[in-house]
């Protein structure tokens, strides 16, 4: 009995040392309580598809800095967008669901006043079958009602005609990753 409450002792003054030592050294994680200012998409190629990459946001002024490396692409636009479920885990990526649109908006391209808050666009892959976008997206939120984090990017095989409803007819999904919360850099 007397060994088992050492062991006890010993473990609660271990927890206390660690709790002080974060306290005291600032922890480099963000929690929910203090508000995301970063995330991270890592996407995966779907079934039978090469593209995959990532795609950082960051929490600016007056909206939120998308900055997406895409590769494995064949050249020229591809559909762009948040879409409503964190799930990617359907062979064609499907298990996302639908544009996230919290809005009940119509679908249109991103510098359209009315649209799904996860109308990104198109983003244009060069020659090599690279892509790089880098853009402030003023209508997305990290957290929130309408945060992001949590969702999944998904990225088109086909251009985004920024007018046809529901989605754009942008064609098959080829890539998909979850947002989540990343570390401060």
């Amino acid at each position: 009995m007397l060994k088992q409450m050492r062991i006890v002792i010993s473990a609660v003054a271990i927890v206390f040392i660690i709790w002080f030592l974060t306290a005291i050294l600032g922890a480099e994680t963000p929690t929910r309580e203090e508000g995301a200012t970063r995330a991270i998409a890592v996407l995966y190629p779907t079934g039978g598809n090469g593209a995959s990459g990532s795609v950082r946001f960051i929490q600016a002024d007056h909206g939120v800095r998308v900055v997406a490396q895409l590769h494995g692409l064949t050249p020229g636009p591809h559909g762009f967008h948040i879409h409503q479920y964190g799930d990617c885990s359907a062979p064609d990526a499907s298990s996302a669901g639908g544009h996230f649109n919290p809005t009940g908006a119509p679908h249109a391209g991103p510098d359209t006043g009315k649209r799904h808050l996860g109308d990104l666009g198109n983003i244009i892959a060069d020659e090599t079958g690279n892509a790089y976008l880098d853009v402030v997206d003023h209508l997305l939120t990290l957290e929130g009602p309408n945060g992001i984090v949590g969702r999944a990017v998904v990225l088109h095989a086909g251009a985004d005609d920024l007018t046809s409803q529901p989605s754009g007819a942008a064609g098959p999904r080829i890539a998909c990753g979850v947002i989540g919360i990343a570390g401060r850099e």
